[in-house]
């Protein structure tokens, strides 16, 4: 039989598509051709669209048209399809996929998965005998490059398909994706062709320059999918707007709002933004509505795995009602019974909201409903911001990363701990990926020093020398030292995690030892959904028993909050500007057109092109009011350095605050605002100064440096179930900072924990661009009456970091009432 022509290929799938009584979308054949003409490429389409089948189809077609006599009989045929996953909860979802294409085409291969659940024992059989396609995620790719005779394992791959590869690009793990993909290309002797799947991001063209790589520009593919996927966005809307709202206590009241949309839906997502969140959530949900006790869960990351696979599989079955959860269950995982979504407060973010909607109706042709649960009324503005972003189809980018020194040094073990590494021969190959493009030959050879003797620092210390070099062949020798690395591979690195056990036996999951350590045998605490009395704490295990306590602290976890996009701070503003001239074509700003009224009766409503200002004075003291709309992260350094420069002119003391929409300075004295403005308050000339000496950035540096020194392997974090403790590893990191700081200055993985504090955490270039913009624009001081409903939630995160939760809300209900009353008169 002679090889089968292409369109005969392409037809062996659409007849599967038929026999299921489905049709392929152009898109999914315009994959197949261009896959099969041997091109590399980018596949953009929206989630539960098919984009699985758009590419694992040719895949196998390829293996037909290799073989066409007996491809239904051909086994062992090696490892030919490597497919990454960011999540392992994606992993047995394709895994089926995958499998079922196989057995209907009735070719033999193997779907295998190796993850960091998969057992020693298939791990074990897995090396004899690699199933044809291997769905992994990048951690456990390295660590099968950190293996002997990695080098065979490679040699027939033609295939390397990363999906969700808007969740990689931009992040350590997707540098990690650059470099495994790169190895695989040098060592398979078949034809690579290397495609990702990617739904919602901005930057296309460049994630598909990521991932493919600068220099791989020839014979390449962008598909788009131009589905018009149906969302519906409906906001959960309050009876009665508050003038005067802050974060967090709108959103449970809406709780009797959002009982009938559950009620009335086969399964239900209900998203949170942090763990601490779905707690409480699940928590006050069941407090209101105990009849749905057996049919709602919780699923975050720190809830243990045999919980969060119940809870997976439940919702495959369709046998739970609501699923209270986190990011966790984001990406593309296919629950067919969730038919709504529920988003709670501003996801902050465009794809992120597109994203969590996508798992409803979540197969070509189906709606996805997804309901904006806001958590103050001014939250109701990012409603109608997202709306109106989707409709002009808006999303953000993911910037990719550059020279990071730690991925690259922990990448270079590993393969010194495999087969090892010829050092001319692999720049090359690294110089390749767009990540490392611009590694100067300097710095590749400081890093082979850092392996090889530890750097200038630490070259006395026999521990920090893990690789020599034989015969030009760079490898670990050392059994320990290999062990310890295999253990350390990954870029994800978190407050040291202990273990919650019940004392009669039962893991519940996982909290920080941060939190735990702030409590004492006989304290309460929510966790996986119930109150637990802590009992005693031994080794790295918490032990716990049921509690009937009807009040417990909720865990907290590092994180943070999520920062404002700046594409959604853009549509946030332009939805303001529309209301301040009468125009509210969205319902969500139409419902708090109170709340806008006031504010433009007291002072003005925030709009493009001028930077409100707001001046008044209360008992507190003097307040300042700035509202740049560039996000919490921006604000924060953005208060520091104005106060900073303010205090140049006039010895004087500020407490800040901050949220997504502005800033306060506050003072005991008067604030010489407008002689500081005349003398360019908002220069960007002197910025990367006032940064560092407005903020503590020397101790978020230190932070930053105990992750990069993790990663770098400079830190050992401990074996599995034997973690080292936080206080050792703070230490450990501590000592490593001072002696890099006093006698190698110049290091690379010290530089880099600078860069990443200034780009990452601080914002830095964001804020620059702001500092530039709002030197372009108008100033409008205002001087209200009474704190304004813009300034109200910003001094109300100022009063939550000084008053207990109990006094909280009481606190702000008597400021409220105050304010209300003082609006009714004016």
């Amino acid at each position: 039989m002679s090889t089968p022509a292409l369109p005969d290929l392409i037809n062996i799938g659409r007849q599967w598509f038929q026999k299921r009584q489905w049709s392929p979308f152009p898109f999914q054949e315009e994959v197949w051709q261009a896959y099969l003409e041997g091109k590399s490429g980018l596949l953009n389409a929206p989630t539960g669209s098919g984009k699985t089948y758009a590419l694992w189809m040719p895949c196998l077609l390829e293996f037909i048209r290799q073989q066409p006599t007996n491809y239904q009989t051909t086994k062992k045929n090696g490892l030919r399809v490597i497919w990454i996953t960011p999540l392992r909860a994606l992993a047995k979802d394709i895994q089926a996929a995958l499998q079922q294409v196989c057995h209907d085409l009735q070719i033999p291969w193997e779907i295998g998965l190796r993850t960091g659940d998969t057992s020693s024992s298939e791990r074990q059989k897995q090396k004899k005998q690699w199933p044809e396609c291997l769905i992994t995620t990048p951690e456990s790719l390295h660590l099968m490059l950190s293996q002997k005779g990695a080098y065979l394992t490679f040699q027939q791959v033609e295939g390397f398909i990363v999906d969700e590869w808007h969740e990689l690009v931009g992040s350590k793990r997707g540098v990690q994706v650059e470099l495994g993909l790169a190895r695989v290309r040098a060592l398979s002797q078949r034809t690579l062709r290397v495609w990702g799947v990617s739904a919602t991001i901005g930057n296309l063209e460049q994630a598909a320059q990521v991932l493919l790589g600068p220099k791989n520009t020839e014979n390449q593919a962008m598909v788009r999918a131009h589905l018009d996927k149906k969302l519906e966005v409906t906001s959960i809307l309050p009876d009665e707007v508050e003038k005067f709202p802050w974060a967090g206590h709108l959103g449970t009241n809406l709780l009797p709002k959002i009982l009938p949309i559950i009620e009335a839906s086969q399964t239900t997502l209900l998203f949170t933004n942090t763990r601490a969140q779905t707690e409480i959530w699940y928590q006050k949900i069941l407090e209101y509505a105990p009849h749905l006790a057996g049919i709602i869960a919780m699923h975050h990351g720190s809830i243990d795995n045999q919980v969060r696979q119940w809870v997976e599989d439940a919702l495959h079955a369709g046998t739970l009602k609501l699923v209270v959860c986190t990011s966790s269950l984001d990406l593309g995982v296919d629950f067919r019974p969730v038919e709504t979504v529920i988003q709670v407060g501003g996801p902050k973010g465009i794809a992120r909201f597109l994203q969590r909607a996508g798992r409803s109706g979540h197969r070509p042709g189906a709606t996805s409903k997804i309901y904006f649960l806001p958590t103050h009324s001014l939250e109701l503005v990012e409603g109608a911001a997202l709306r109106a972003a989707i409709q002009e189809g808006l999303c953000e980018d993911r910037p990719p990363l550059h020279n990071t020194i730690d991925v690259l040094i922990q990448y270079l073990l590993t393969l010194a701990v495999g087969d090892g590494f010829r050092a001319e021969e692999l720049y090359e190959e690294i110089k390749g990926t767009y990540t490392f493009q611009s590694l100067s030959a300097e710095a590749w050879q400081w890093c082979l020093h850092f392996i090889t003797e530890g750097g200038e620092s630490l070259q006395a210390y026999e521990e920090y020398s893990k690789a020599i070099v034989e015969d030009g062949v760079y490898k670990v020798i050392n059994q320990r030292t290999s062990l310890r690395h295999r253990f350390g591979i990954g870029t994800i690195v978190s407050d040291p995690m202990l273990k919650v056990r019940f004392s009669r036996g039962g893991t519940l999951g996982q909290v920080e030892e941060s939190f735990i350590s702030k409590l004492n045998p006989g304290d309460n605490f929510w966790f996986a959904g119930r109150p637990l009395k802590l009992e005693r704490i031994k080794g790295l295990t918490v032990y716990v028993r049921p509690s009937k306590a009807t009040k417990a602290t909720v865990p907290r976890w590092m994180g943070g909050r999520l920062p404002l996009s700046s594409q959604l701070s853009q549509m946030i503003q332009q939805q303001l500007a529309e209301a301040s001239q009468g125009k509210c074509s969205h319902i969500e700003m139409q419902t708090i057109q109170p709340l806008l009224e006031l504010q433009s009766q007291w002072s003005q409503i925030p709009q493009p092109g001028t930077l409100l200002i707001e001046l008044f004075e209360s008992r507190e003291g003097h307040h300042a009011l700035f509202y740049p709309f560039e996000g919490r992260l921006v604000h924060e350094v953005m208060a520091s350095v104005i106060a900073l420069r303010i205090s140049r002119l006039t010895p004087i003391t500020f407490s800040l605050a901050m949220n997504d929409y502005g800033f306060e300075l506050l003072s005991d004295q008067e604030i010489p605002l407008q002689e500081a403005l005349e003398l360019d308050l908002f220069t960007t000339e002197g910025l990367l100064e006032d940064i560092h000496r407005s903020i503590n950035d020397t101790e978020m540096s230190k932070r930053k440096f105990r992750e990069i020194a993790s990663i770098a392997g400079l830190i050992f974090q401990g074996f599995p179930g034997k973690p080292v403790s936080f206080k050792h590893l703070q230490a450990s990191s501590q000592i490593l900072y001072d002696v890099f700081s006093e006698y190698e200055p110049n290091n690379l993985l010290l530089r880099q924990s600078m860069e990443e504090v200034l780009y990452e955490q601080l914002d830095q270039s964001r804020l620059h661009r702001a500092m530039e913009h709002i030197r372009q624009q108008a100033i409008h001081i205002s001087r209200p009456p009474k704190p304004t409903p813009f300034a109200f939630p910003i001094m109300v995160d100022r009063l939550r970091a000084r008053l207990t939760s109990e006094t909280l809300e009481d606190r702000i209900a008597k400021m409220q009432i105050q304010l209300e009353k003082f609006a009714s008169k004016t």
